[in-house]
């Protein structure tokens, strides 16, 4: 039996055999099946074409018992294993060294592709002819493309096509000259050089292809690079995402006009029948299929996650979209990204879909689609053109980024953005990756460049992204905006003043014990508090952060957009607003972020509204009616740390130990008295504390008891900080001498040890609170030899966390406070204090700047 393969193919082995003249450049490759002991049957058709080469490879065969019967590269399924192996390994091998440089993924992932390919090990012909037979490359080209199609149906569904409606005209003037200005410099310039270009690359279509692709941002592209970079939740990163969005919508319009371009050059009447297949199959989209997507939302119980085997009917429908496409001409990856636009983003369906296949696409089918482009990208090939047959495309190419960086800056630059911020759109809008190595893929395909070229756009696309991905990290801090330089802390707030405080919920459970914090903090008809409440969600099943204000949304977009843990949230605070309306303003917002960036929307919420202090959940919650039990909410500690390392203002850690989750409003009338206590080691978070304690202290069903803390003749102190102690607690004590609810004490200590014991000796069971500096500032012999023994010290310092702990055997919840550190004051660390935490000395940004 016999099997023929049309392309350029080399002989892998001595049993292979060749017919024809080799003088032709088209080969025939048949695979030869022995079918006797000592005659071939060939089973070539009666007649080929004059001089027509063949070459004859032995077939494959399977060997039951491995390696001990035969080679075991000679099965194809096995080898295939192998490949893709190698492939991922030589990725990850290049993320690994890539790290520090600031490189996305899709870099590294061209990179391991690349390296399997011609350009670099392939180049060895035992390595190609062992390792990357032909026999594979065919199951490796089309696993390759269904990565593609399921990569692009994952991003269709992260896709929130409202931000179009919601964009501003800043974002459409951008968006639109940043597609055109490339667009019209790439046909000029091309028109100019078409003599130059070969009969395939000087056709009409070809050349609106080859400009469109540099002109048009893919947001499939962008999102995952943004969400390395941590900038989806920035202001930057929000604008490109709405900008690429808007460009994206153009794009769509390009490639169906490309299409039916390129359908027209061989008839007219398949370009009208073209167009008519696409008309008909998106109106079957976004009707049939919609409403299909809409009834299994509404099928499925509220919070609940979408069922399994929808999920599956969904999947088998990208490959059902994916035929469609084909038969139509449509190109192939359309349909799939189409399909997962239709279907809405976000809980329960998007979510659903994206956590059930997100790790299978991009760990398992993305491997062989840069397997397959590293198998195609020759380096070498574009010596045997030379220069002159790749310089058109190159220069076509060159024009289109330039004219598309300088298309976004001028435009940003004439909304007033500031030049740092413009120069980083700008970087970001000339991304590239997944979606033009795609697209250059169908080139091959529709025979626009061969393999010289195809080489070309890859190495371009490659080079274009390695060097905008750095430079982006640095024109653009996310953080830099949160380092300001005016005192927004208790302690610096007059007494008798509104003070803000922005408190982060990120469960129903949390809620009764920070509303409790609220009311056990005292305000007043003169100290109102404005409350700025933001229920933190996990974005999942979309691309785009959600920002929501409940304040400001209807009523009917309340109940469908809201879920059952919002309207529960939602519900409580606005509760104790009516019951506090004379003291308290709150104001409740929804958002949905990844966790890596929560930490800039909590911040940015700070700032925007000036806020004195920012009330966090420890990520550990604990359990009434079961004892010692915790409950560990993941990735909210790194969220917390980033807001501690980047707040604009004060930071309170509540651990809640369930005492703050009883209801507390309404105590005076019960006469039920609540019992707090300050330990106070020193230092600027200390003070800070001790402010936020005074203010507590003025509620009549507190009392406060402070224990200082002093070292064993003074060693170690700092002078200034002791001096800075000595005037904060003086104070307090004078305000507060007469009054009989507070005690005041002094423990003087030689080190960690009887730090730790003076503060056991408090634990009686009768404090319901318990409040302490985190760590800046503290005198390192007061924490000697204690920071072996903690384990969260970046959330809660040392004491901090010795108190939270389940076996310190205190029911009373604990309350860590960080006094904002101010631009500039970063230090290093501070031996066995924990120090100061580095802080960041870039200066602020335009937000910064106006506040």
């Amino acid at each position: 039996m016999v099997r023929f393969i049309p392309g350029n193919h080399s002989l892998p082995t001595s049993e292979s055999w060749q017919f024809g003249n080799s003088g032709n450049n088209q080969k025939m490759v048949a695979e030869v099946e022995p079918v006797g002991a000592h005659r071939m049957s060939f089973g070539f058709p009666d007649k080929l074409p004059p001089g027509f080469p063949v070459l004859c490879l032995q077939s494959d065969r399977g060997h039951p018992l491995g390696i001990f019967q035969g080679d075991p590269l000679s099965n194809s399924f096995g080898l295939i294993l192998l490949e893709i192996a190698i492939v991922v390994v030589a990725s990850r091998v290049v993320r690994f060294l890539l790290k520090p440089l600031k490189q996305p993924r899709v870099v590294s992932d061209l990179i391991g592709g690349i390296f399997v390919g011609p350009s670099l090990l392939g180049r060895n012909k035992t390595f190609s002819t062992r390792l990357f037979p032909e026999n594979t490359k065919f199951v490796v080209r089309n696993m390759g493309i269904m990565g593609f199609m399921y990569f692009l149906f994952i991003s269709g569904v992260k896709m929130d096509l409202t931000l179009v409606k919601k964009s501003g005209r800043k974002h459409v003037a951008i968006a639109t000259f940043g597609v055109l200005a490339p667009l019209l410099a790439v046909l000029g310039l091309a028109y100019i050089i078409r003599p130059q270009m070969d009969k395939e690359l000087a056709k009409h279509s070809s050349i609106g292809a080859v400009a469109s692709s540099v002109a048009i941002p893919a947001f499939p592209v962008l999102f995952p690079i943004l969400k390395e970079l941590n900038l989806l939740s920035s202001e930057v990163g929000r604008m490109a995402l709405s900008t690429a969005i808007i460009s994206d919508a153009i794009g769509l319009n390009a490639i169906v006009a490309f299409e039916a371009i390129k359908q027209g050059e061989a008839d007219s009447k398949s370009a009208i029948w073209y167009v008519i297949s696409t008309i008909v199959l998106a109106i079957f989209m976004v009707t049939a299929v919609r409403k299909f997507m809409i009834w299994i939302i509404e099928r499925t119980p509220e919070g609940k996650p979408v069922d399994q085997s929808y999920v599956t009917v969904i999947l088998l429908g990208v490959l059902i979209i994916g035929f469609l496409t084909d038969m139509f001409g449509i190109a192939i990856a359309n349909g799939s990204l189409w399909l997962g636009l239709v279907i809405p983003d976000g809980p329960p369906l998007g979510s659903t879909l994206v956590d059930k296949t997100e790790t299978f696409i991009m760990e398992i089918l993305m491997p062989f689609s840069f397997a397959y482009i590293g198998l195609f990208t020759d380096v070498y090939s574009m010596a045997s053109i030379g220069w002159s047959g790749v310089a058109p495309l190159f220069y076509m190419v060159l024009i289109g980024y330039a004219f598309k960086f300088i298309a976004t800056l001028l435009p940003s630059l004439f909304y007033n953005i500031p030049l740092r911020d413009s120069l980083t759109l700008s970087l970001i809008m000339s991304l590239r990756g997944q979606v033009e190595i795609l697209v250059y893929v169908h080139w091959m395909d529709k025979k626009i460049v061969g393999i010289p070229r195809f080489s070309l756009m890859i190495l371009l696309t490659l080079a274009v992204t390695a060097v905008a991905t750095p430079l982006i990290a640095v024109f653009y801090d996310p953080t830099r905006p949160y380092m300001v330089n005016k005192r927004r802390t208790i302690q610096h707030t007059p007494p008798n003043t509104e003070m803000g405080i922005v408190l982060c919920i990120h469960d129903r459970e949390s809620v009764n014990g920070l509303i409790n914090l609220l009311e056990i903090s005292y305000p007043t008809t003169t100290s109102r508090f404005d409350v700025y409440a933001i229920h933190l969600v996990e974005l999942l099943g979309r691309a785009a952060p959600v920002f929501v204000d409940h304040d400001k949304e209807e009523e009917d977009d309340r109940r469908s957009n809201a879920h059952t843990a919002d309207d529960t949230i939602y519900s409580a605070l606005k509760l104790y607003q009516e019951v506090r309306a004379e003291f308290v303003n709150i104001h409740t917002f929804t958002v949905q972020a990844p966790k890596r960036t929560m930490y800039q929307n909590i911040c940015e919420m700070a700032l925007l509204n000036k806020a004195t202090i920012i009330i966090i959940p420890y990520h550990k919650e604990h359990l009434d009616d079961v004892t010692g039990t915790e409950i560990v909410r993941r990735g909210i500690q790194s969220v917390n740390s980033s807001v501690l390392a980047h707040a604009p203002c004060s930071v309170g850690v509540l651990v809640d130990k369930g005492e703050l989750r009883h209801p507390i409003v309404g105590r005076r009338v019960r006469q039920t008295e609540l019992n707090f206590v300050v330990l106070f080691l020193g230092g600027a978070d200390a003070r800070e504390a001790l402010a936020y304690a005074d203010r507590m202290v003025v509620n009549p069903d507190v009392t406060l008891t402070v224990i200082r803390f002093l070292s064993h003749n003074y060693e170690g102190d700092d002078e200034m900080e002791k001096k800075l102690d000595d005037g904060v607690v003086t104070s307090f004590w004078v305000k507060n001498e007469a009054n009989e609810r507070v005690i005041y004490r002094e423990v003087v200590v030689k080190n960690g040890e009887e730090t730790v014991a003076a503060i056991q000796a408090l634990n009686d069971g009768i404090y319901d609170l318990w409040i302490m500096g985190r760590k800046q500032g503290i005198n390192p012999v007061l924490l000697e030899g204690l920071l072996n023994w903690s384990e969260n010290i970046q959330e809660l310092g040392v004491i901090g966390d010795i108190v939270a702990a389940a076996d310190f055997g205190s029911n009373g919840s604990v309350l860590v406070i960080q006094q904002q550190i101010l631009r500039g004051q970063g230090a290093t660390a501070v031996g066995a204090a924990g120090g100061v935490d580095a802080t960041e000395k870039s200066p602020c940004n335009f937000l910064s700047r106006f506040l």
